[in-house]
């Protein structure tokens, strides 16, 4: 048996600048994985199968893990199966990747149960074709995304801790394009708050204590609690901006400070609110439970 896990991702920059002419929005992000994360189990198995932990929190048709399982399975013409358990931590729909991160962890631990020899950019190919966000998920840590965000360039992971909070809110089946649909060209930017991100990781210098995200400039039309849930950070000190599109919120603490914070940001928004760590990069052998 082998055990993954597959951990959720925040966005410390997202920033938009423009549309394209393919109907895409061009995007500069430095996106940082996080401690918190789902986990998976893979068995070998004649037959290839899903289940799913809690029963009910992800359609396991639907599910990007099994989408990954087939992928790889027909793509390195694998006749064999395996039995795939998927232990959910990371909230559905929340901006946190969860369901990326699941389906790039199927692409390392079937890698290894089925003894494939393919290479990171071999998984990373595999992985555009699973969603925008699953290709940096095969590798992690910290990375500048560009284009639409399947541009990856890997950075050094700085030292950080935040407080991450999840509000029980409904979830558009098409969130993320309905977000996007509500920009206009004044929240567009020019990258600056990105690259001044960057090379402030290059320097190994201290992160601006703010996120940034182009969504929170319409993030108030789309999310009836957005202005409260910003309340309730702003209450502690802290200066929070959307996970992805969200509705889930991050904000960085100073360290040491993430779990009381968090705590405090419960309290006030009435919301489930978790400390988290950043994690660096991985290899191919992916995150074994415990690690």
């Amino acid at each position: 048996m082998l055990r993954l896990l597959a951990p959720a991702k925040v966005n410390l920059t997202f920033e938009v600048l423009g549309r394209r002419d393919d109907g895409y929005h061009e995007v500069r992000t430095i996106l940082q994985s996080l401690s918190l994360a789902d986990e998976l189990t893979f068995e070998a198995s004649d037959d290839l199968s899903l289940t799913v932990e809690p029963e009910g929190a992800a359609p396991v048709e639907e599910n990007l893990v099994l989408a990954a399982a087939r992928l790889l399975q027909r793509e390195a013409s694998v006749s064999t199966g395996a039995a795939i358990h998927l232990r959910k931590r990371i909230p559905m729909a929340g901006g946190l990747g969860g369901g990326s991160s699941d389906a790039a962890t199927a692409l390392l631990g079937l890698r290894r149960l089925w003894g494939l020899d393919l290479d990171a950019d071999a998984l990373r190919e595999l992985a555009a074709q699973l969603g925008s966000d699953v290709p940096f998920f095969v590798s992690g840590g910290t990375a500048l995304g560009e284009g639409r965000g399947e541009r990856l360039t890997p950075l050094p992971t700085p030292q950080g801790e935040g407080v991450v909070a999840v509000p029980d809110a409904s979830r558009p089946r098409d969130k993320t394009g309905q977000m996007y649909g509500l920009l206009r060209p004044e929240h567009y930017t020019d990258g600056s708050a990105t690259a001044e991100a960057e090379a402030r990781m290059r320097r190994g210098e201290p992160l601006d204590a703010h996120a940034v995200n182009a969504f929170d400039g319409v993030a108030a039309e789309a999310y009836p609690f957005y202005a409260a849930m910003r309340e309730a950070f702003e209450g502690v000190g802290l200066r929070p901006a959307l996970c992805g599109a969200g509705p889930s919120m991050f904000a960085l603490a100073r360290e040491g400070k993430a779990s009381g914070l968090a705590e405090s940001v419960a309290v006030r928004s009435g919301c489930p609110a978790l400390p988290v760590w950043f994690r660096g990069a991985w290899g191919l052998e992916g995150i074994a439970v415990g690690q």
